[in-house]
């Protein structure tokens, strides 16, 4: 039972560290508080209570969440701080130590963070906190990766135009590299019928686009002995939702019967991400990951043959343990071959526990920042040839909510990034889709200038 008085008129804030996924459940638990009668604070005002939703991809991710625990304790003196996602996973006891953390919260508990909020809340004496250590709770839950169960549903736009569903959650992978299983679980997800019916709810707010987020999506209907292709199908007839978007899938569940299907659905986009990691044999088979260059290659250009018009975004991992300087030109070169669009390139970073510490070749950091700016400079080489071909062309565009007194931006089907003139920037243009033609770049080349038609 949740006791809602105590929270009427109270204020909050809000951080959130990581991937799409962790922002859509951010965005779940703002709107549950708000239903309780918790308000966001405003800027420069302490909060009451302060939500921190962390990652820890990697070990620069791990200092940024310990970085911004302490900011939103010392910038919100006295108030009650929860601590939950991925780094409160695997570091639960760590975290909950922290000066001024009420409630840290793991993968399984996250679930019902209300729950234990309110419990936690009502169970402190009357009267103001001040800003000192001892009035502090320190209190955390959290469960063995086996052990992770629950699935906490999300679909949530929170200060966002586009909606962010979730339909997955866990990885049963357990690549050498990565401690996302050990902070997630295994994989689970609910059923079509849930999702379609939070889909149409969204549709009922006046959602257009909505995007599908998880963990490994690909890997839907473990919990249910449905299929992402069967999901697929189903949302695509979701009235009032124009737009979904497949946030990442793995190259071994991307099945040749979806992208045919995607080709010619209603309203899935012309837009993949897919995870490659490395474009070189040698290398995949040290992070074990389940394909081959050979596969990956199918896939993208299987997607092209069928979608010409595609956005392809990639995930590569730079300077892994293992990576010899050949092994690495045969990633570039690899990628240089394919029709990929645009790049998304992380360094590197050994995480405790995984099986990839074993490998005894190591990359110095020096390397791997040589490496990676070689890859983001072919990345942006990619981006600029693919939004060039489009220069002169008309195309539908959803335009995004924007700060007043700034362009406006948007996305083309195929996911270029345009912007709108300040000049022409209108309030009710946001979360409508318009017909534009494509014109030249920005001035920083990160999107086309367009103009109405």
């Amino acid at each position: 039972m949740i006791n809602t008085s105590s929270f009427q008129g109270k204020t909050a804030k809000y951080y959130t560290l990581g991937c799409k996924l962790n922002f859509s459940e951010t965005s779940t638990f703002a709107r549950a508080l708000y239903n309780m009668g918790v308000h966001e604070a405003k800027k420069d005002e302490p909060a009451d209570i302060c939500i921190i939703n962390t990652c820890s991809v990697t070990e620069v991710a791990d200092h940024k969440c310990r970085q911004a625990i302490n900011r939103m304790v010392r910038q919100n003196p006295g108030a009650f701080v929860v601590v939950t996602g991925c780094y409160a996973q695997l570091e639960s006891e760590k975290v909950a130590s922290i000066k001024g953390v009420d409630l840290v919260l793991g993968s399984n508990e996250k679930a019902n963070l209300i729950q234990y909020l309110s419990d936690a809340w009502n169970s402190m004496p009357d009267g103001e906190r001040d800003g000192s250590d001892e009035n502090h709770q320190h209190a955390f839950h959290s469960v063995k990766t086996k052990d992770i169960k629950t699935f906490q549903p999300s679909c949530s736009r929170g200060n966002r135009t586009r909606y962010f569903l979730k339909v997955q959650d866990g990885c049963d992978y357990f690549c050498t590299y990565c401690t996302i299983p050990y902070a997630r679980g295994f994989s689970r997800n609910p059923s079509i019928t849930s999702l379609v019916a939070q889909a149409e709810e969204a549709a009922s707010e006046g959602g257009k686009e909505i995007i599908l987020t998880g963990v490994n999506i690909g890997h839907f209907g473990v919990s249910t002995g449905e299929s992402f292709l069967d999901l697929v199908k189903a949302l695509d007839k979701v009235k009032g939702i124009e737009r979904f978007r497949i946030s990442s899938l793995e190259p071994d569940l991307i099945d040749d019967e979806l992208i045919e299907y995607c080709a010619d659905s209603r309203a899935f986009m012309p837009h993949f991400h897919i995870p490659l990691q490395s474009g070189s044999d040698e290398v995949l088979k040290l992070m074990h990951r389940r394909y081959d260059t050979a596969l990956f290659a199918h896939k993208i250009e299987l997607i092209k043959e069928k979608i010409p018009d595609a956005f392809i975004g990639v995930d590569v991992m730079v300077g892994c343990r293992g990576e010899l300087p050949d092994y690495f030109d045969d990633c570039y070169n690899f990628i240089h071959s394919l029709p990929i669009t645009q790049l998304h390139v992380f360094p590197y970073s050994e995480r405790p526990g995984t099986s990839a510490l074993s490998i005894p070749y190591v990359v110095d950091d020096r390397e791997k920042k040589r490496r990676t700016h070689q890859l983001l400079k072919l990345s942006d080489e990619m981006t600029r040839a693919f939004y060039a071909k489009y220069i002169g062309q008309q195309a539908k565009v959803l335009f995004e909510k924007t700060v007043r007194g700034k362009s406006m931006h948007g996305f083309t089907e195929n996911y270029i990034r345009v912007e709108l003139p300040l000049q022409q920037v209108r309030d009710e243009y946001d979360n409508r889709i318009m017909k534009v033609r494509l014109g030249s770049f920005n001035f920083d080349k990160s999107a086309l200038k367009v103009e109405l038609l």
